[in-house]
Formats: C-alpha cells, structure tokens, sequence
C-alpha cells in the first residue's frame, strides 16, 4: 500500500536502498560507516536524494538506529495525452486516468509521449514517471 513505513536497521542501508530523512523519501546514493571511538557507537553517515523533489539530504545515525524506509508502489501507466503543462495518464492497472506535471518526468528514462507506456511509483499522493516502457 503507498505510504506504508516499514523499518531496516541503519547498519543495512546500502546505495540505491530507500529511507525517509526529514520526512521525505529519498534514494541512498552514499554510506559512510565510522569505526566506534572512544565516546560511542559506530555511526552511519547516509547520503541521499529526495525521490520527488530532487534534494540533497543527509543523515548522520548510529548503525544500529532503526530507520523508516517508504513503501513506494511501482505501476503502469499509459500516456492518453500531453497537455502542455501536464501529461495525461491512465492506470493499467485501475483504469484511473490523471494528470501530472511535465517537471515529474524530467528524470524519465526515454522520451514521454502520447501511446507510450511508462512505469510510475507512488507515495502517499505523490507520483513520479520513472522510465518509459518499450
């Protein structure tokens, strides 16, 4: 279900795994594990990019903190339309069509346009287009 929070233990994030930091869902793209000092526990320095919003976040986490990680949903949508500012979309899987904004498939892999079939994910009311099937 999207927006479902599940949990993984900091010592197991690896690049490319997905964590909530500040309350925004984010792709790991750097683990730096420190060796544990004289005052503490080995620490994990996480570096990652938010899913929707493209931003930079970072974590610094004791590796044995408990960190949410998103359920993101993966589907399948085809492209009915491009409306200038939006493409409008429908689910293979429900039928539901909706729109979103170009800036969503700005990181597409391949060109979005009518006919074609593209992979979406999800979390709570936000959707990204990912890849473009085909």
């Amino acid at each position: 279900m999207p927006g479902e929070i599940k949990y993984m233990r900091a010592s197991e994030v690896k690049p490319g795994s997905f964590i909530m930091i500040d309350g925004f869902p984010c792709r790991v793209t750097k683990v730096d594990k420190s060796k544990p000092g004289k005052h503490g526990a080995t620490k994990a320095r996480i570096e990652a990019v938010g899913i929707f919003d493209n931003q930079k976040r970072n974590d610094l986490v004791p590796t044995s903190a408990d960190l949410a990680s998103p359920m993101l949903e993966k589907e399948t949508a085809q492209v009915i339309a491009d409306l200038g500012h939006a493409f409008q979309l429908m689910s293979l899987n429900t039928y539901e069509t909706f729109e979103l904004p170009k800036e969503s498939a700005k990181d597409a892999d391949g060109t979005v346009e009518p006919g074609k079939e593209v992979e979406i994910i999800t979390f709570e009311k936000n959707r990204k287009i990912t890849r473009v099937k085909g």
